[in-house]
Parts: structure tokens; sequence; C-alpha cells
């Protein structure tokens, strides 16, 4: 327990949210993956995040789920109330350095570059920080004075829409601000199927916007030659424009997110072993040496404090994780000491092999199903199946990629709402 870093969370929320639906497509900000991120680095004492929050009300209830403190900025004018939060921050900040020398990892989640002074001076009291930010809206300046700087668009469980997809981004002034948190609270409010909806009207109201402007145009001049000829002109199917197209791609991404966070796949009720590779990725992917159980296993008590291996029907953590070497999940060898056996994935394989892991599982679904529900299908085949760890910013766009190879097919499904995968 000595050796566990301990780590405090600053979030510097406004930057982190509004970075997310600038530059993200529109989607909505979910601390979810950052904690199972800092959790393979250590053992989280202390988060807060500021804001103002009467501007993201319904945020508010996502944070306290994941047990962040939120520290209310009341409202100002213009750039002071910006100003008094990142003074806010921090001074708790450095308070928390100089009264708390347990806590080794400062975490910063922010992607302005007026924090960087404050990155030098916990480096100076010896303190490790960590950034976290939206690619985009990240200043160049912060990721080179930290020691390590995540992504947020890069991490797992983040489902970010090809970059050609996203609506036009909203400006910052705060009209635009109280129009994001309702339509962020609308669209939490509406099931699956809604947002499957919105993709499919998105279309038509692009095609009948399309056809309006040539229908104003000319039926002035012919209404009282050719009124039926015009109108059954009109009628014909007119060709799907490019931006509807990819505006119904990027609500495709948006309920393959949620229909994935509903089903359990990036949650505490997905299946164990999906758990257990997702972890036990994460646990490689951000340290050098070897991952033995007991590591495994606390990094598993720290995203879900009441997992017990026994919940399963095992004994011991050891048992449960022959249980999963012996069904190719993971993979065991000698540890350091008598029964903390070494942990590894198995070998991924490459794009090629996950291309025709996609196609096994579309034909198994009668040779066709539906895009939000494979990612779970082919999770179920492989658990520690990961779209990123390929190089690909989504599942969409690995479905797009799979049928470039032409390992599978991709079309729109009007009856569905949904894209349909066939092979």
């Amino acid at each position: 327990m000595d050796l566990e870093e301990r780590l405090a969370v600053f979030i510097d929320y406004e930057n982190l949210a509004l970075g997310a639906r600038e530059h993200l497509g529109g989607m909505q900000f979910d601390f979810g993956p950052i904690a199972d991120a800092l959790a393979v680095r250590g053992r989280v004492v202390a988060r807060r995040a500021y804001a103002d929050w009467s501007y993201f009300d319904e945020d508010r209830r996502m944070l306290t789920r994941h047990q962040v403190e939120l520290i209310e900025m009341t409202q100002r004018m213009g750039a002071s109330r910006k100003n008094a939060a990142d003074i806010k921050m921090v001074v708790d900040a450095i308070e928390m350095a100089f009264e708390r020398d347990y806590i080794s990892t400062f975490v910063m989640c922010t992607g302005d570059s007026d924090f960087s002074p404050l990155v030098h001076k916990l480096r100076e009291l010896n303190k490790r920080v960590i950034g976290v930010g939206v690619e985009k809206s990240t200043s160049r300046l912060l990721p080179a004075a930290c020691d390590e700087f995540l992504f947020y668009d890069r991490l797992e469980g983040v489902e970010v829409p090809d970059e050609d997809q996203g609506a036009p981004a909203p400006k910052r002034g705060s009209r635009a601000r109280k129009s994001g948190t309702a339509e962020r609270a609308t669209a939490q409010k509406a099931p699956a199927t809604s947002r499957r909806a919105k993709a499919a009207e998105a279309v038509a109201e692009a095609v009948a916007d399309a056809n309006a402007p040539e229908t104003s145009a000319e039926a002035p001049a012919e209404a009282e030659t050719k009124p039926a000829t015009r109108r059954r002109k009109k009628a014909e199917p007119a060709p799907v424009p490019a931006e509807a197209l990819e505006q119904a791609e990027a609500e495709i991404e948006a309920v393959i997110e949620a229909e994935q966070e509903e089903d359990g796949s990036g949650t505490s009720d997905a299946p164990m072993e999906v758990r257990v590779a997702q972890t036990l990725g994460d646990l490689q992917s951000s340290t050098s040496g070897a991952v033995t159980a007991s590591a495994l296993k606390r990094t598993l008590l720290r995203k879900d404090a009441t997992f017990s291996e026994s919940d399963y029907g095992f004994r011991t953590f050891g048992e449960f994780l022959r249980f999963l070497a012996d069904r190719g999940f993971v993979e065991l060898a000698p540890g350091p000491s008598a029964g903390d056996p070494e942990v590894s994935l198995p070998e991924q394989g490459d794009t090629d092999a996950a291309f025709a892991l996609l196609r096994d599982v579309v034909q198994d679904s009668n040779g066709s199903a539906a895009l939000s529900g494979l990612k779970n299908a082919v999770r179920k085949r492989r658990p520690d199946f990961s779209e990123k760890a390929l190089g690909f910013r989504g599942f969409l766009q690995f479905a797009k990629a799979a049928e470039a190879a032409g390992t599978v097919s991709l079309a729109w499904d009007d009856d569905a709402d949904d894209y349909l995968v066939t092979a």
C-alpha cells in the first residue's frame, strides 16, 4: 500500500466540457474514462471540479456519481468569471501540495496553458503532474510541461465521431452554453431509439431543404401551366446530401456509445472478463514492468470497490484468473512470489485479424447486424477488443475501414434507423 501513488484530481470543467462539445462532434463530456485511466495509475484521494454549475446542471449528477467534489464559482461578468475559477483551482492545488505530503501526483484536467506555471511549481515541489485535455483545445505548451499528458479523445471508452461528422461548433457565449446544456439534458432523457430517429430525421430534413429552394424559385413561373407535372417531378427521390449523411453518422456514433453504456460495456455491469481485459490492457500500457495478479486486483477494486471474485463462484482471485486463462482471455506466468503470478493479454493480432473477427461475428448473426450493438457482440467473442488500440478513433471508423478492406458491407437502413453491417 505504501508504494501506491496517491493522486489529487483538479478539473477545469468548463474547459473540458466546451472542448468536447466544440471539437468532438458535439458529444457530452464524461468523467468515467478519465476515472478508469487514473485507476491504473494510483489511488485517487481527492477529486475537485471548478465551474459555474448553473451552466452545467445535468453534468453535476454525472460528476457526483464519480465522487467528485463540486466547487461552485458564482456568476460574474466576462473573463473575470473564468479567471476566478482558474485562480481558485491554483490556490487549492498549491495549498494541497504543502499541507498533504502524502499526495505524490497531481492530475490537472485542463487544456489551458495558463496553468503551465502551476505545473512547473508542483514539479519543483517534487510532485508528479499528469495533464488531461481535449486534443484540439489543448495548448501545445501544457503537455510539454507535464510528466504525462492524456488526451481525452484517445482514452478507452470515448467514442469520437469521425472528423468530418461533427456539427458546427457553437459559440462560447452565454446563450450558446445555455442552449448546449438544454440539449444535453434533452439527450440524456431521450431513449436510444429516439436518438436513432434523429439521425433519420436529419437525412429527411436535409433532403427537404435541398429541394425547397428549387421548388420556390420555379413554382411561380410554371404554377398555372404545369402544376401537376411540377409536383410529380419534385416528388421524385433526390440524392441524399453529403452533409446529411455526415450528421446521421455523428448521431449513430452517439447511439453506439450510449447503448454500450446501457448494455454495460463501459460500466461496472459489464461481463467480468471484459472488465478484467480492459483493466489489464490499461495497466500494460501505463507501466513498464509486468503486471501481477495483486496489482490487477487492486486496480479492479479502485474501479469498483464492491468487486469480489466470490460473486462469480470463485474462492480466490488466483482461481478466477486460472479460469480466464483456460478460456484464452488472459495468459499467466510465474511471478515474483508464490501465489502472485504475472498476468498479460494474449496477442491481439493485426488489423486484418480484427476485421476477420468482425466478419465472423456478423456471420454468426445470420449475416447481418445493426452497428449500434455490434461492438458488444465482438467483445463477447474477444473481451480485450479495442478499436483504439488498432489506431481508430471510434467503432464506426473501424467498421468503415473493414468495409474499405472488403471484409464487410456497411449501409444505412431506414427501417432500423441504424447502419446495417453484412458479411
